[in-house]
């Protein structure tokens, strides 16, 4: 006897990794990150913002916390595949370099090449960065802190050092 929502929920595992199937390998649309299915932008702005506990971050041109992985030393991106899909990359398009605004020192963007998609990954201060999809708005910092993926994950200054305690205000 099956439980109830057992069918509802293998239906709804069942579209999510044919979702997931279908952004792999070759994808039919140049440009785009197959993992998440959004255009691969030519203009990418990183700017600082506040979040209450972190004070002063780096910030994508929405206001959504970017995050640095410490696995990624050496330039290396460690976060791939389902990783990305958790912590998506701020990608830009080949050949184009992102802006700095408010405290970000321009000098320290450049990219990186994204494994995930063959676009590039801006960087800052060599620190490929990240969103979290757990953050939902503005202004949020829930990946702050978090080991996820092999390691911790860090909100970062504008003066190039990560963040380590939590939007509480504690240290980990």
């Amino acid at each position: 006897m099956s439980r109830p929502g057992h069918r509802a929920r293998a239906v709804i595992g069942a579209a999510l990794a044919a979702g997931l199937l279908a952004g792999c390998g070759s994808h039919p649309h140049p440009g785009r990150d197959p993992l998440l299915l959004i255009p691969t932008p030519d203009a990418v702005v990183v700017k600082t913002g506040t979040v209450p506990g972190l004070g002063t971050i780096v910030t994508d041109g929405q206001g959504r916390t970017l995050y640095m992985f410490p696995p990624d030393a050496g330039s290396t991106v460690r976060c791939t595949g389902a990783c990305a899909g958790t912590w998506p990359p701020l990608v830009i398009a080949n050949g184009h370099t992102a802006t700095g605004q408010g405290q970000i020192n321009p000098a320290d963007l450049g990219t990186i090449a994204d494994p995930n998609t063959g676009a590039r990954i801006v960087t800052y201060g060599g620190y490929p960065l990240y969103r979290y999809a757990g953050d939902l708005a503005a202004g949020q910092a829930n990946g702050q802190n978090l080991f996820s993926d092999g390691g911790p994950w860090y909100a970062l200054h504008p003066d190039l050092q990560p963040v380590t305690v939590d939007p509480s205000g504690t240290s980990r």
